[in-house]
């Protein structure tokens, strides 16, 4: 059974922020918010087809594939910055934090793309509300999660905070799967809320000092199943870094 995702109105994602931890929109809302039409983003979506394995997995599985590059956006501008690699604390991700994860960075052409650049930018912007206005370091990960293995973990490392200010998981499209289930819960307390992201460019935000999340492994209902995500992290002051 899939429960449907909470959607929150474009004007109440500020109070649906600071007083859950975070927000559900609808790709409508996305949409407006970003100023992109929804066909714009869409044109985004076959760069998810041409994604390397990530070779990291401790796991050991072979479902995972993705991209990662990161930016400084700063009043309304988004500036690539030297690839790097990403790292998080073992307090923020048990399985896989502290080693330095090289992956591939994401495809120039994809990186150029409008809708792209109008996306982390209203990212950034609602950071600024949410947090207050600075600098915001952004790690942009694409992610595609197959059933390969006949399983796939989107979170293999469980449910868990990513160590940033701010998440933005987008949901870029999902065929031939069952499962994947989105579940936030409170870092302090015992409420919590689960459903299903089913629609393209549905966009779950989370205050990340404030809440843990985590998705549900997914299952083959045909041949290539997969889960496709962009998952866009904010923080501010710095990267994380092993250093």
């Amino acid at each position: 059974m899939n429960f449907s995702p909470p959607f929150t109105l474009p004007g109440r994602l500020d109070g649906q922020l600071r007083d859950h931890g975070y927000a559900v929109l609808s790709p409508e809302s996305v949409s407006a918010l970003a100023g992109v039409a929804l066909a714009g983003l869409d044109a985004l979506r076959p760069a998810w087809d041409d994604l390397p394995p990530d070779d990291y997995l401790r796991d050991g599985g072979r479902y995972r594939r993705r991209r990662h590059s990161c930016f400084v956006a700063d009043h309304g501008e988004l500036l690539q910055v030297p690839h790097r690699a990403h790292w998080q604390p073992v307090e923020y991700n048990a399985l896989h934090g502290g080693m330095e994860r090289w992956f591939a960075p994401v495809e120039p052409l994809t990186v150029a793309t409008p809708a792209w650049q109008m996306l982390i930018v209203a990212l950034a912007h609602i950071s600024s509300q949410l947090k207050g206005r600075r600098p915001w370091y952004v790690e942009a990960h694409q992610f595609r999660i197959d059933t390969t293995d006949g399983i796939g973990r989107p979170t293999p490392e469980g449910a868990h905070r990513d160590g940033v200010d701010v998440v933005a998981v987008l949901l870029v499209g999902r065929a031939g799967i069952k499962g994947g289930e989105t579940r936030v819960f409170e870092s302090n307390g015992p409420a919590g809320q689960r459903f299903t992201l089913t629609e393209p460019w549905s966009l779950l935000l989370l205050d990340d000092e404030r809440v843990v999340h985590e998705t549900t492994p997914i299952q083959p209902l045909a041949q290539g199943g997969h889960r496709d995500t962009l998952v866009v992290t904010l923080r501010a002051n710095a990267f994380q870094s092993a250093a």
